[in-house]
């Protein structure tokens, strides 16, 4: 449902890669938009979305739009009796999150927030070296995802349609700190920033914390040099990894283990995250059930809670 740059650059190719999967259909607001989209994947193009939550032969919809449309189009293709794959953040809004996660299991429908990188395998290498206590008991967490600036006019500087460096960038670093972490993080600080001519917050950064005392802390940004990283400091060690959130299908992600005894660099498997994710999704769909639901409601109510806290950006 829509044409996004990331529908065409890694999504709709990921479909294609997968026997999990099968593209039936594409919707635009611009008919000649979705028959360009769709030729190279010989589906069929869909002038408008009503028109596609109307095909009795879509099961499942995977939805790119901007932020600010997520909670109308989600809710329409619940109604519609589709599955759902939507970007992140599902919505900023704790209660309509909650609402449409109600829907979807109310209607025996998967509801899941597309955050691509949990479903690459060196998080859960990080969750096991954790718990085997490695670098003892977790004391501070931190992580930063910063990308370069866009185009003028790209929709992550539009307000009316939800952008912003928190709802884009900051999504990731809030995400991994619940994985990581733990659900249960409150806000301590927060600020946004926004930089000469934006209408939106271009950069930002936030502390949490954990009930057990662990830190963590934050950063983000839409108009910074590139960073996708996050360390975890223990009693006794340190983990980080590079390129955290968007590594290429290809790319071996590295993992430092540093500890009294010397410091490890593990060269991790290559994976391909976005088909692994679509493919989560493919398994929720047949069994009627959302996944990772807490933990979605969660990150809904830390953004919310992090530009309460930050009272927007100045």
């Amino acid at each position: 449902m829509g044409c996004a740059d990331i529908a065409a650059r890694r999504v709709l190719p990921a479909i294609a890669r997968s026997d999990k999967l099968e593209l039936v259909a594409l919707a635009s607001r611009d008919a000649e938009k979705a028959k360009a989209t769709a030729r190279p994947y010989g589906c069929r193009p869909v002038h408008g979305y009503r028109g596609l939550l109307e095909d009795p032969d879509v099961e499942a919809v995977y939805l790119p739009l901007p932020c600010a449309l997520h909670a109308h189009w989600v809710e329409a293709a619940l109604r519609a009796g589709k599955h759902v794959l939507a970007e992140k953040p599902l919505t900023p809004e704790p209660e309509r999150t909650a609402a449409l996660f109600a829907l979807a299991e109310e209607r025996g429908l998967a509801l899941m927030e597309n955050i691509m990188f949990l479903h690459h395998p060196s998080h859960a290498t990080v969750s096991g070296l954790l718990a085997q206590g490695l670098i003892g008991e977790p004391r501070a967490f931190r992580a930063e995802f910063t990308v370069p600036r866009r185009p003028a006019g790209d929709i992550r500087y539009q307000s009316a349609l939800g952008g912003g460096a928190l709802l884009d960038t900051g999504v990731y670093p809030v995400r991994a700190a619940v994985h990581l972490v733990g659900a249960e993080l409150t806000t301590v600080a927060a600020t946004l920033l926004r930089g000469p001519g934006f209408e939106v917050d271009t950069g930002g950064a936030a502390v949490l914390r954990s009930p057990q005392g662990v830190i963590v802390q934050i950063a983000f940004g839409l108009d910074h040099g590139y960073r996708s990283a996050y360390e975890l400091t223990g009693t006794h060690g340190r983990i980080s990894l590079d390129q955290a959130f968007t590594p290429p299908a290809g790319h071996r992600p590295v993992l430092r283990l540093e500890r009294p005894s010397g410091t490890e660099e593990r060269r991790l498997p290559a994976h391909d995250q976005v088909v692994a994710t679509l493919e989560s999704f493919a398994r929720a769909a047949a069994a009627g059930r959302s996944p990772d639901v807490r933990a979605s409601l969660r990150l809904s109510a830390l953004l919310h809670a992090i530009r309460e806290r930050a009272g927007g950006p100045s």
